[in-house]
């Protein structure tokens, strides 16, 4: 098993400012390796760089990140005539893993790409560590076996409650909930007054993982980080009284309070729902609040976090090792892996690095001084990344080592759980699958 190295979050002492800080110096050089300049004796002018191409391949799911990456490239090229990049972001609802092993087998698997299945691509031999030369962009990026394989595009922000501020005063709510039950009992109250209080987009599989993670990370992951081990050992169960108590809750709350499409609403529909009153609240990230304010300018909506019945608040926002990757096969390429590092430098220069942020409200993973002005929204995020009371964990997928899961089993699960509200399934009795096919996927890989 792979040893699990986990890394401290820097922004701390983000929280109580209204500007985007991620603090430290770098080398601020996005003009790529210096073994490109040209020799001392050479005009400048007399030097033309050599014509370079690469493949890229990113998560579309969300429309403000895939358009925060495009914007990003088509500067990078303008900027850089010479280099040539072909856009292979995934455009379907299929999950991100499925859709870079697809391009694998058919050979296109890009030569950079955003990694997210860190552990099971490098375990693979598709991916290389990142290039010593690029390190010292980032603090202290979280580590497998050992070695740093990504650029990581951002730190984890942690996901809650978009709520439209009219709906809330509509159905006399005042005060924001400080335990689950009362969370509950504004949805209620939200359903009385004539609002479907929660939409959420079930079309794509990845946006399943907001609402079954919270519930998770409550019960389970926030108790009990090495959970994912301990399944694996079988030493604890999915049908332990603490996970059955998660996905009742989960059932519970789309049975009663889920917009009744949300199976055939896709993720890139929640803001257009939200906006036109059809919803009052939707669980996400903080890239939703660019969105939702281009949907509709006028528009007041609030974010928090949701506690769990004990009043504690815990989320998303330990770091976990993702962001861009070099291919294997695109290293063996010295013109094309310099273009590539030219590319990263470009993508985290403050100038660009900021706009990037800004579009989909992240927190910097840089040394380099990076700021952007936030809004209201995004500071609640800030305070909850900041407060040392707020328990910081990571969806089932995202933990590695000991704690790392069958790559396949995140999505299957996901949809098992689909079916359980669709079915008005028994929770124990699905779980019971859950534990079957864990141990079937496990036995699978280790062989």
């Amino acid at each position: 098993m792979l040893k699990q190295t986990m890394t401290k979050l820097s922004v701390l002492l983000l929280a109580t400012t209204t500007v985007l800080t991620a603090c430290g110096g770098n080398n601020n050089n996005t003009t790529g390796n210096a073994t490109n300049a040209p020799d001392s004796d050479t005009p400048a002018t007399e030097v033309a760089k050599k014509d370079v191409s690469f493949t890229i391949g990113y998560a579309s799911g969300d429309p403000a990140t895939k358009k925060a990456i495009a914007d990003t490239v088509k500067k990078f090229t303008e900027a850089n005539p010479n280099v040539t990049i072909k856009d292979l972001s995934e455009t379907s609802s299929a999950a991100y893993l499925d859709w870079l092993k697809t391009k694998d087998a058919v050979g296109e698997f890009p030569d950079l790409v955003e990694m997210r299945d860190t552990q099971v691509f490098a375990d693979a031999g598709k991916i290389v560590e990142l290039p010593a030369d690029l390190l010292d962009l980032f603090e202290a990026p979280p580590q497998v076996e050992g070695k740093v394989w990504n650029a990581p595009m951002q730190v984890n922000a942690p996901q809650g409650i978009i709520y439209s501020k009219k709906a809330y005063t509509d159905a006399g709510i005042t005060v924001l909930p400080k335990t689950y039950d009362e969370f509950i009992a504004i949805q209620e109250k939200l359903k009385t007054s004539g609002i479907t209080p929660l939409v959420v987009g079930g079309k794509d599989i990845f946006h399943m993982g907001f609402w079954v993670n919270k519930f998770l990370i409550d019960d389970v992951y926030s108790k009990d980080p090495d959970w994912n081990s301990k399944r694996t050992a079988k030493t604890v169960s999915f049908t332990d009284a603490n996970v059955v108590q998660a996905m009742t809750d989960y059932k519970d709350l789309f049975s009663k309070y889920v917009d009744k499409g949300w199976l055939s609403t896709g993720d890139n529909q929640t803001a257009s729902i939200l906006v036109s009153g059809k919803a009052a609240q939707l669980y996400s990230g903080t890239w939703m609040f660019t969105q939702i304010a281009e949907a509709d300018p006028s528009f007041e909506f609030g974010f928090y976090a949701i506690p769990d019945r004990e009043g504690k608040v815990n989320v998303i926002g330990l770091p976990s090792p993702a962001g861009w990757s070099l291919s294997t096969d695109a290293v063996k390429d010295a013109d094309k892996t310099e273009a590539i590092k030219e590319f990263i430098r470009f993508f985290f220069a403050p100038e660009q690095y900021s706009v990037y942020l800004a579009t989909i409200n992240a927190i910097p993973a840089t040394k380099e001084n990076v700021t952007y002005e936030t809004s209201e929204q995004m500071q609640v995020a800030l305070d909850l990344v900041a407060d040392p009371n707020v328990v910081k964990s990571l969806a089932i997928n995202n933990w590695w080592g000991d704690n790392l899961i069958p790559p396949q089993f995140r999505n299957w699960y996901y949809k098992l759980l689909q079916e359980l509200v669709l079915e008005n399934g028994d929770v124990t009795d699905y779980m019971k699958k859950a534990d079957t096919e864990y141990d079937t996927q496990v036995k699978a890989n280790q062989m």
